[in-house]
């Protein structure tokens, strides 16, 4: 007979604990990838498959055999039959926007519209239904998908709009297009000067064009409109989790107004809240208003809780308002519009993280990139550790741990940049020595690629969307989708990830930089957990996690690329309970016939 291996015993001893505790469910029959072994020299003692998980209490109790598991049933434990479909972690989108994407669905949807005409035609159907006096607000259009890629102007909007001020943004929210009306109601005239950090777009005659560049313009006209109050609030976060959900999302970590965390915390004390969110602040509030709203809701809540700063350095490549070290190549004039200067960038960073705050930077250009770790290596010197990650709280799972350095160390304070599209070539070495996490979105690339040479050029392309790059110098990689820039279908970034092509097939950019399925899977699950401080509560269907799954209709790591743009959810699972079901009465998912054609 064989001596035990240390995994033998590990996963002996855990099963003998979970007997102490009934589980409340048992999934049995399944192909489950549990998260554990995606990455070399995983000390876990659960297999990277496993036929059958036991939940209780919201977490993982135990997961193995179907045989192994079947043992800790008890008299009122529910008993799921998974028909062998692939079960896997719920998806962590590291960077969403669900208060605007919910409010895009109630108003002015102009997502995916192909042409003028067909924005115009959209803005007409919805101005007709509207009550005399109110504004017009929406987004979601790209200029970039029209035959001619020209801006839209307010000329375009003025005739349909029929005397409605009106505000459309465009797909990446860095451009908005404002009517006549609107212009007027903010006072925008020949006469008004380009506020710092943004642009007002002008004709030959210096009249504005409708174009607004950036929040400083933008927010000229926004700060004219009435805001949304607490019930069209919460009905357009649950539009956007409905949405988050039925793509096998079971956390967010999210980028929305003050009032819509508000809105989460009722949604929450009714028990109406499922799906988890990490919210974050604005890094320009003043500090001392970021430290009550920090002191407002507890840290170690597993469902919702606040986490790091926001602040942004650029805009986007999409509205050339990105900042580069060089100007665009399709642009020669035009390098850009900072946010910032790097001395007060500097100054502000380090005094929030001497607070104890994370601090994330939303940086798309190879100079906003060097700006934000300039400014990220002097809070360094300064920082104070942001709350570690809680271990699970449960004594009847064992699960192996490591805890959080006890020095404030660059990789302990988890600073991270948002988007992270473009970098000079000596920063790569710079976000390792920092430990600044990269949040990026891979399926960005699927709309950026048939413009994003002509806007950088062959030789800065080598150092845009590089997924690669950053795993090669061990620079921690967490994947989401800036929701509702971009559809929340994780499966769209999985594609891009592991290909770098577009949806057709037909474009590929810069190969080299693609991914293995394993990495895109951590990033979307484990990675994002570290980005939040919670990879010892997420990410993984292992003993002592939260119990936060989703049943897919074909085993994506068989599948083709284009067989897992074609994946559907069969049902999505969040702290045991099934929050998503194709079938809604259904208990026992099943996969689709041929599911992997």
């Amino acid at each position: 007979m064989k001596p035990f291996t240390l995994t033998a015993i590990l996963l002996l001893t855990t099963l003998t604990q979970a007997q102490k505790t009934p589980p409340d469910t048992i999934y049995l029959h399944g192909n489950i990838l549990t998260g554990t072994h995606l990455r070399p020299n995983d000390p876990s003692p659960t297999p990277a498959r496993v036929q059958a998980i036991a939940i209780a209490n919201g977490k993982i109790l135990a997961a193995g055999t179907d045989a192994e598991i079947l043992k800790l049933k008890a008299p009122q434990t529910r008993i799921i039959d998974l028909h062998h479909a692939f079960a896997m972690p719920g998806f962590n989108d590291a960077h969403t926007h669900m208060g605007p994407a919910g409010r895009q669905q109630l108003s002015i949807n102009l997502d995916g519209v192909k042409s003028l005409a067909e924005m115009q035609q959209r803005i007409r159907t919805y101005a007709a239904k509207a009550q005399p006096g109110i504004w017009l607000e929406g987004g979601g259009w790209d200029h970039t998908l029209w035959p001619g890629a020209k801006l839209p102007t307010r000329e375009d909007i003025d005739p349909i709009t029929q005397g409605h001020p009106c505000i459309l943004e465009r797909v990446d929210g860095h451009i908005a297009l404002a009517n006549s009306a609107a212009l007027a109601a903010a006072s925008i005239t020949t006469e008004t000067p380009d506020p710092a950090g943004a642009k007002i777009d002008r004709d030959s005659s210096g009249n504005p064009t409708g174009i607004l560049r950036e929040t400083a313009a933008t927010n000229l006209v926004f700060s004219k409109i009435p805001s949304p109050g607490p019930e069209e609030r919460t009905k357009a976060l649950n539009l956007a989790i409905k949405d988050a959900l039925a793509h096998g999302v079971t956390s967010v970590q999210d980028n929305s107004d003050w009032e819509d965390f508000l809105a989460l915390e009722e949604l929450e004390d009714a028990h109406a809240l499922h799906l988890r969110f990490a919210e974050w602040l604005p890094f320009d509030k003043p500090l001392e208003v970021l430290k009550e709203r920090r002191a407002s809701h507890p840290t170690d809540d597993p469902l919702l809780h606040l986490t790091m700063l926001k602040g942004f350095m650029d805009g986007s490549l999409g509205s050339r308002t990105a900042v580069l070290d060089a100007p665009y190549s399709d642009d020669p004039d035009n390098s850009g519009l900072p946010r910032y200067d790097q001395d007060k960038l500097t100054q502000m960073a380090s005094e929030r993280a001497a607070a104890g705050f994370q601090l994330g930077f939303h940086a798309i250009g190879d100079r906003a990139n060097a700006m934000a770790l300039n400014a990220f290596g002097a809070a360094d010197q300064v920082a104070t550790l942001a709350p570690p990650s809680a271990s699970p709280n449960t004594t009847d799972a064992h699960i192996v741990t490591t805890p959080p350095p006890p020095d404030p160390a660059p990789a302990a304070l988890r600073f991270r940049v948002e988007h992270a599209q473009v970098l000079l070539p000596e920063d790569f070495d710079r976000y390792a020595s920092e430990g600044v996490i990269a949040s990026m979105q891979p399926s960005h690339l699927l709309t950026d690629m048939k413009w994003a040479t002509d806007r950088l050029g062959p030789d800065r392309a080598k150092y845009a969307y590089a997924w690669k790059s950053f795993l090669d110098h061990n620079v921690t990689l967490a994947f989401g989708t800036d929701y509702p820039v971009e559809s929340i279908n994780p499966f769209r970034g999985l594609y891009s990830a592991i290909t770098r092509q577009n949806e057709s097939g037909a474009q590929t950019f810069q190969p080299q930089e693609k991914i293995s399925f394993n990495e895109a899977i951590y990033a979307y699950t484990q990675s994002s957990a570290f980005a939040e401080f919670r990879e010892h509560q997420k990410g993984r269907l292992e003993p002592g996690y939260l119990a936060d799954l989703v049943v897919l209709d074909r085993d994506i790591t068989a599948a083709t690329p284009q067989q897992l743009l074609r994946t559907k959810v069969l049902s999505t699972i969040v702290n045991g309970e099934t929050v998503y079901s194709q079938s809604p009465n259904a208990q026992s998912p099943k996969p689709k016939a041929g599911a992997n054609n």
